[in-house]
């Protein structure tokens, strides 16, 4: 099985999954950013399977099956390596599938926005709110482009069409459906319980307007996290940061100030 994943800088390895049916892109663009003022780090964006550049393989059924191809996978490139993991919506239920399996050498975490219950309808939503909208440019979008930015986005400004188009609309036209389809009905939730105590830096991420995931769930998670910050943006839908990048950079630098301190 080849996943694709891209490497960036030197230091202690950060683990960074991207949302379902995108790839690391979306991650990339809003870590960066963050990164350019630091060193020590090294970042390990990777492509699920059947998404962005890596392809789909049949032995991955269910989500069981995905985390095992990237335990597989991290065993490889950092064996036996401390390391830090991120993830986003899907990613971050991924993420935390590691934090269970690999308990010993997990010294860090970053859930962004993360799915935490996987049947859509028992999840605890706010209903679709627009907060900030640039009417005028929301007109010049064909209908299509329209209700892709629109189904999602609190924030509807050229800024945020721009970074939603390129980390969040093309990726997933790349997505190879009929692979993430049939896990989803083959099983997007695990068949085991993940809750696991971390005992080191981390940083839960949610969007007060966010009506794919929400941010109620995840306040369950504090309890797992004793070194836990939770935040939840204002102004913030599933893509908050695209929508508050300011707030988003400043939490994760303090995250790794956190991290750095414990001398990770």
């Amino acid at each position: 099985m080849s996943i694709y994943h891209k490497v960036i800088g030197e230091g202690h390895p950060i683990v960074i999954l991207h949302g379902w049916t995108l790839d690391h892109q979306v991650m990339l663009h809003a870590l960066e950013p963050v990164f350019e003022k630091r060193s020590g780090w090294k970042r390990i964006y990777i492509d699920l399977p059947g998404m962005g550049r890596s392809k789909p393989h049949p032995s991955i059924q269910n989500s069981d099956d995905m985390l095992e191809a990237l335990l597989r996978l991290l065993d490889e490139i950092i064996p036996d390596e401390q390391f830090i993991v991120c993830g986003y919506s899907y990613g971050g239920y991924i993420a935390r599938g590691i934090v269970r399996s690999r308990q010993e050498t997990v010294r860090g975490l970053l859930l962004v926005a993360p799915m935490t219950i996987p049947e859509f309808d028992e999840r605890v939503v706010p209903e679709a709110t627009v907060l900030k909208s640039d009417s005028s440019f929301i007109t010049q979008l064909s209908s299509e482009e329209a209700g892709e930015f629109c189904s999602m986005a609190v924030v509807q400004g050229k800024t945020e069409w721009e970074r939603f188009r390129d980390e969040i609309l093309l990726p997933s036209k790349q997505t190879n459906h009929d692979f993430i389809n049939n896990i989803q009905q083959n099983g997007y939730g695990f068949t085991f319980a993940i809750s696991t105590e971390l005992k080191y830096p981390t940083l839960i991420i949610t969007g007060r307007q966010d009506n794919v995931v929400g941010y109620h769930d995840a306040w369950r998670l504090i309890e797992d996290y004793p070194r836990a910050t939770f935040a939840v943006l204002d102004m913030g839908g599933h893509n908050l940061q695209i929508e508050q990048p300011d707030v988003f950079n400043s939490l994760v630098h303090n995250w790794l100030n956190r991290l750095e301190f414990e001398n990770v």
